[in-house]
Formats: C-alpha cells, sequence, structure tokens
C-alpha cells in the first residue's frame, strides 16, 4: 500500500509517496505560495504529482501543518502561517483532492515517524522536539499519538521558560501573544535573538555554534545559555511524562554539542534520583514530517 504524506512548512511544501515498507516512491517540492487559495492549490498538484511519479492514484493523504485543527470548530488555530488560522484547512484540501485527509501538528507527525520505524523504536513514552525556525513537540504513549481533550497535547513550545534567572524574567514577546515562550528561547531564531541581545551582531545560528567551536567567547556563552535553557525545559517534560526517549528535530538538532551536555543538565532539574532515558537525533531528519503524516492513517 502507498500512503501520501504531506509536510506543509513555511518556505516549501513536500509531499512523497511511501510504501508499506517506509521506502520513498515519489517525493516532490514546491515554494510554499504567499496565501490560502494558492496553498490548497498546490498541496493538490505535489499530491497528484506524487501519485504520478509513484505510479498510483487514490492514495490515503495525511498533512502535517504548522499549528493543529481545533475539535471546537475545525478550523486552523496556532499557526505561525498566521493565513492559516481561521480556516478549514483540512476540509478544503478534502474538498479539492475528493478524498478524506487527515491533519496533526508537524512535531506531531515528527514524533510519529520516530516512534515508528526511527530513532525511538520501541520506547513506551517518546517525546519529539522541533528545533527550527520555530519550536514544538509531540508526544507518543504506546505507539500512539497523544493530541489530548482539545488538540494541544505537545504544544511545548508555548509554554514559559522555566526556572528563569534573574534577567530572563522579563522575556521577549511571542507571536502568540505571550511572552517569554519557549519558542523565543530554544529554536533556532532563539540563538540568534539571544547573541545579538548580548554583541549586537546579526549572526545564524549556524555560524554562532561554528563560532562557539572556534573558541569564539561570545558565541560559547550564546551557546551554553541555549543548552542550558532547552536542557530546563526539557526537564519540565521529564516532569510530566517522564519520557524514555526525547527526539529532536529541525536544523539545531544538527548541532552534537546537544547530545554530550543536556543529559546533565536535564538531570539536574527532574524531580528523582535518577534519570537515563535516550536524547537521540532523528534518524530521518527533515524527512520525519512527510513520513509521519503519511503514517496518519494506518497501514491496510
Amino acid at each position: 500500500m502507498i500512503q501520501i504524506g504531506v509536510d506543509f512548512g513555511g518556505t516549501k511544501i513536500e509531499a512523497a509517496a511511501i510504501d508499506g515498507d517506509g521506502e520513498f516512491r515519489a517525493r516532490i517540492r514546491a515554494a510554499t505560495p504567499a496565501n490560502y487559495e494558492a496553498a490548497i492549490n498546490t498541496v493538490c498538484e505535489l499530491v497528484h504529482g506524487a501519485e504520478q511519479q509513484a505510479g498510483t492514484n487514490n492514495c490515503t493523504v495525511g498533512i502535517g501543518t504548522p499549528g493543529s485543527v481545533s475539535p471546537r470548530t475545525g478550523a486552523m488555530r496556532n499557526a505561525n502561517a498566521v493565513w492559516l488560522n481561521g480556516r478549514r484547512f483540512r476540509e478544503d484540501v478534502s474538498s479539492a483532492l475528493g478524498r478524506p485527509v487527515r491533519i496533526a501538528n508537524d512535531a506531531n507527525c515528527l514524533a510519529l515517524s520516530e516512534v515508528i520505524d526511527g530513532a525511538a523504536v520501541g520506547s513506551k513514552i517518546a517525546f519529539a522536539v522541533i528545533l527550527g525556525t520555530g519550536c514544538g513537540g509531540g508526544l507518543i504513549v504506546h505507539g500512539q499519538l497523544v493530541e489530548g481533550a482539545h488538540g494541544v497535547g505537545g504544544e511545548w513550545g508555548h509554554i514559559s521558560l522555566p526556572w528563569p534567572s534573574h534577567e530572563e524574567l522579563d522575556g521577549p514577546s511571542c507571536w502568540c501573544g505571550q511572552r517569554s515562550c519557549l519558542e523565543t528561547w530554544v529554536s533556532g531564531s532563539g540563538l540568534q535573538r539571544d547573541y545579538v541581545a548580548h554583541t549586537n551582531i546579526q549572526r545564524c545560528a549556524e555560524d554562532i555554534v561554528e563560532l562557539a567551536r572556534a573558541g569564539d567567547d561570545a558565541a560559547r556563552s550564546a551557546v551554553y545559555r541555549y543548552i542550558h535553557r532547552l536542557g530546563r525545559a526539557l526537564a519540565v517534560i521529564g516532569n510530566i511524562v517522564d519520557p524514555d526517549t526525547i527526539v529532536l528535530g529541525g536544523g539545531m538538532s544538527n548541532v552534537r554539542e546537544l547530545y554530550e551536555k543536556l543529559p546533565a543538565v536535564v538531570r539536574s532539574y527532574v524531580f528523582t534520583d535518577s534519570w537515563e532515558p535516550r536524547i537521540v537525533q532523528a534518524r530521518w531528519g527533515d524527512s520525519s514530517g512527510v513520513r509521519g503524516a503519511a503514517r496518519l492513517w494506518p497501514l491496510q
């Protein structure tokens, strides 16, 4: 059986056809349009294109999106692609394609992908995080995606930075309307913002990490603060759901120092005498989102 997954991102949309063994049979991408109607058309074109490449049709379609669908209204909410919010995206894509469509938050898709055949296979409780331009989380318990009573299970990126220092108390404003959300601290954008605040120099996250490795004091301090904040944020998850595996995805997941230094930071904040879960990089990297979206439908 071939399934279609769609990863709806802020800059690109990818569709992929994946067979029952988890092998890609087709992959196709396009730039994310700047308006809603064009986005619907692009998703449909990509789905049909992936099916054509794979030599099939009328496959199941799952879509990973920023934000999530409100169980009360059926409309999108909490998407940083704000023009999706308030729109019945699932129903509109379904109508345009002429078949049912399933939608989940992109971090939930990452989590599902990694538990099914990725870095978290065999985990009883797995928590996956995306550390990119923004940040989000997804929770899998005994192989099942936990979205919660209101569809916001795992919305880790929009809780406040825990155990703040004095200088962190008045945190930055977040696009969601709150202040000091984790997204403003532990995303790649958060590292950039913190570095600028201390140096008045604009650099991308990748360059800051490379400077830190080269011994630059300002960059090393910024990366240290980032790791300590991320560790505190993960300790909250440790205290609430106590996962045996934490999977990191997104651009910042490529920073090898995270895997070396995070466990000790998390351990110092978790309310237990021992804490030994695995903190691992997503096996499928940027492909986890599209793979998890496809697997929103069970294999027949």
